[in-house]
């Protein structure tokens, strides 16, 4: 564990963390859209308003130009007195900032500053002439506004006078003013929420970045995938349910025979499915093809279960070489306990010849060697492969060691191994008679029996090669006998489980069958037949 000012002193090393990073960058995109936007909303709400005003002024202007009285004061002799007062009415209820009645000379008979009656009006006027209401930007006495101007007619549709209202641009500046206060609210209200929600954010990418920076991310995914690439064990990192892999590298694919894509506790062998999400340590798994070592830890952060971590190592060549080994050093533990045996017999012999009892010893001498020497040349007559015949008379010597009685039937007869190899028929039949062996364990009358049969040129539907193994014990029922043959157990345990997987193993690589009975005495039977040979690895065994 890094003490703290370690961490500290990596911190002033790496800088800012990617998570502080990303919220400077998200704050200043987003305080730049508010403030774009406030603008963009100021802009609106102006030219909103300037819509606003321009259907209001026409409205009035048209009101007051179709009013009858309007029509009857301009044709008065005083027209300005029974309009002003009207007129300076109107624009006060609705707030604009003059309403002009003029002659069609442009002469004023109304307006907001009374000295200015009787003057020219400033402005366009010729679209009113013409009949058309119009509206326009002027600059006139009062300044810059938006005005409509519109004809007054008469009964038989002459224009007698011309109606004008408007608005300044400083009043419309003014009610445009009165929104900021809302908009900038708004814009304000906008700009926290965004920040907060940033430094939720920021809070959620500094935990699940631990705090680092881009190029230690960077150099981090590079060493990560550097070590998938290179590590010559299989790996896979399940989620926390413990179905779903998150990291599979290359080498678990090639050992676990797994596809591209995305991989699940169901894609795995049947045995690696049956782990659960527990700690395993060194178990011997055997698959169609290979031996495996697989190791799986659970992963834990801050007391929280994260993943879990299974690792395969490809241990094919050395079970294979363990396996011979073991037959080896069967032989010799054989060789040397008859050595042993045989000291004694002549201990025994040399001492009756000295003691004057020759013919005694003769017949002492011989008895052994008769019976040994049958066994040796029934074998030899019945089994052409030396390997085999020298595996089951080394059986038979080390079931003797145990008390149990190991006998090959009188129908054995071999001329060959085909479809297996020598080394692999040491394979199969050894592991057979060691499990048959620990079936028996040390009971009384305890006793194997040994069948093999090879049958070179017949073809009336016999199998090809026929290997058959019973024994006293109890047999195994149909889930002991196919869980024994999927998978072995902890390398602790020796061999116990693991021979019947490789036997499996060998049988379903050459197309054979493997199968169990329990009547009338428990047995393993395992058969290769002519034909197309299969390589697929069964998943399921008869028990019968």
């Amino acid at each position: 564990m890094l003490s703290r000012s370690t961490e500290r002193g990596r911190a002033v090393r790496r800088g800012r963390s990617l998570a502080g990073q990303v919220f400077v960058a998200q704050l200043v995109v987003l305080a730049l859209v508010i403030g774009a936007s406030t603008v963009l909303a100021v802009l609106q709400a102006r030219r909103a308003q300037d819509e606003a005003t321009r259907a209001q002024v026409t409205d009035i202007a048209v009101s007051v130009a179709r009013a009858p009285s309007t029509v009857a004061a301009v044709r008065a002799a005083d027209p300005t007195a029974l309009l002003q007062p009207v007129t300076e009415s109107i624009r006060t209820s609705t707030e604009v900032d003059f309403i002009v009645v003029m002659a069609p000379d442009r002469t004023r008979y109304t307006h907001t500053d009374p000295t200015r009656i009787g003057q020219p009006f400033s402005g366009t006027i010729d679209r009113a002439l013409a009949g058309e209401t119009f509206t326009e930007t002027f600059t006139g006495t009062l300044g810059p506004s938006i005005r409509a101007v519109t004809p007054v007619r008469a009964a038989d549709g002459t224009i007698i006078a011309l109606v004008s209202a408007g608005v300044t641009r400083a009043h419309i500046g003014d009610q445009v003013r009165e929104q900021l206060p809302v908009i900038g609210i708004a814009a304000a209200i906008g700009l926290l929420l965004v920040t907060f929600g940033s430094l939720l954010l920021r809070r959620r990418l500094f935990r699940q970045t631990h705090g680092l920076g881009p190029a230690e991310l960077s150099a981090l995914y590079e060493h990560h995938d550097a070590v998938l690439h290179s590590v010559h064990e299989g790996l896979l990192v399940f989620d926390r349910s413990g179905e779903q892999a998150d990291v599979v590298n290359v080498e678990a694919r090639r050992l676990l025979d797994l596809p591209e894509g995305p991989v699940r506790r169901t894609d795995l062998p049947i045995s690696l499915q049956r782990l659960g999400t527990g700690v395993v340590r060194d178990e011997m798994h055997v698959t169609a093809d290979r031996v495996l070592v697989v190791n799986q830890d659970v992963v834990e952060r801050e007391g929280r279960r994260i993943g879990t971590v299974l690792t395969v190592r490809d241990h094919t060549e050395l079970r294979d070489v363990s396996v011979e080994l073991a037959s080896v050093r069967g032989f010799a533990e054989s060789l040397r306990a008859q050595a042993h045996e045989a000291a004694n017999r002549l201990h025994t012999v040399v001492t009756m010849v000295e003691l004057g009892r020759s013919r005694e010893a003769v017949a002492f001498a011989t008895a052994e060697l008769e019976l040994s020497q049958a066994l040796i040349d029934r074998l030899t007559g019945a089994v052409a492969e030396p390997a085999v015949v020298a595996l089951l008379l080394g059986k038979v010597e080390k079931a003797a060691e145990y008390g149990v009685e190991l006998t090959v039937t009188g129908d054995t007869l071999a001329d060959s191994v085909d479809p297996l190899t020598p080394n692999e028929m040491v394979t199969l039949l050894g592991n057979l008679i060691d499990n048959a062996l620990d079936a028996v364990g040390r009971d009384e009358d305890a006793w194997v029996e040994v069948t093999v049969r090879h049958s070179a040129v017949r073809d009336d539907g016999e199998p090809e090669l026929y290997v058959r193994v019973a024994d006293s014990g109890p047999g195994m029922s149909a889930e002991l006998f196919t869980r024994a043959t999927e998978r072995g157990y902890s390398t602790k345990t020796d061999h116990n489980g693991l021979g019947l997987a490789l036997v499996r193993r060998l049988v379903a690589r050459h197309g054979g069958e493997l199968r169990a009975v329990r009547e009338p005495e428990s047995a393993v039977v395992v058969t290769f037949s002519r034909g197309p040979q299969s390589a697929e690895y069964p998943d399921s065994l008869e028990v019968r």
